[in-house]
């Protein structure tokens, strides 16, 4: 059983895969690999394939969103943790093993990457001013104090992430993990990394769209999901 899975969704990265590939091998080589194509429609999976180890699990399916294809990806992690890292350069796979050893220093809880603990450049201010409102948004539905809600590392005992009642398909799953843990008094603890955002013609893919529909996500979960009923 290894310690760490990362799984890596993507969707038309061929400019970066290989990167992100060569990266992991180099930083992250005793972790579980496990790469979940949603749909692409450019070279991604074909360079992906010359990229890979033997060992690296690949997984396939059609076009459904971020969270769709980390959610199958969850069902084949089989390390004691798991985390995300998205198929571009924007997040430094050399920190990862700070959010894992934060992880077992401190058993059960989940350990969230913040690029806002420390100085980060920042190209878009809807993006930003978009992130620190669903941020607000759910710290004053469910109590909690994180600072980016949003981030993509999210690290987790695998059981506990497998525990969490994730449907989400889009990147709303991010709403949802931040969410169904404040719920189940899972503690979130967040340590800074760095973050190198690219920009909308790079691939960027979020919109200020999915903020929205993360409030609308975390309304529901606040009240209508049954594990709401511990913080009335």
């Amino acid at each position: 059983m290894p310690t760490l899975s990362i799984i890596v969704p993507l969707f038309n990265e061929e400019r970066t895969i290989a990167a992100i590939c060569d990266a992991l091998h180099n930083l992250c080589p005793d972790a579980e690999l496990i790469f979940v194509d949603d749909g692409s429609r450019d070279q991604s999976l074909s360079r992906l394939h010359t990229h890979i180890r033997p060992s690296d699990i690949v997984l396939t399916k059609e076009n459904g969103g971020k969270g769709s294809a980390i959610r199958l990806g969850l069902t084949r992690a089989s390390g004691t943790y798991t985390i995300i890292q998205d198929a571009d350069l924007e997040y430094d796979p050399g920190e990862i093993s700070l959010l894992l050893a934060h992880a077992i220093a401190h058993p059960g809880h989940a350990v969230f990457g913040s690029r806002f603990l420390k100085k980060n450049p920042n190209l878009y201010k809807r993006f930003l001013w978009g992130n620190k409102a669903i941020t607000l948004f759910i710290n004053m539905l469910f109590k909690t104090k994180l600072t980016d809600t949003y981030t993509c590392y999210k690290l987790f005992p695998t059981d506990v992430m497998r525990s969490l009642p994730l449907k989400a398909n889009g990147f709303e799953l991010e709403t949802e993990l931040c969410c169904y843990p404040a719920l189940q008094g899972i503690p979130i603890d967040e340590i800074p990394i760095s973050y190198s955002p690219r920009s909308l013609e790079e691939g960027k893919k979020i919109r200020l769209r999915d903020a929205w529909r993360g409030c609308v996500t975390a309304l529901g979960i606040r009240y209508f999901c049954p594990l709401s009923r511990i913080l009335r």
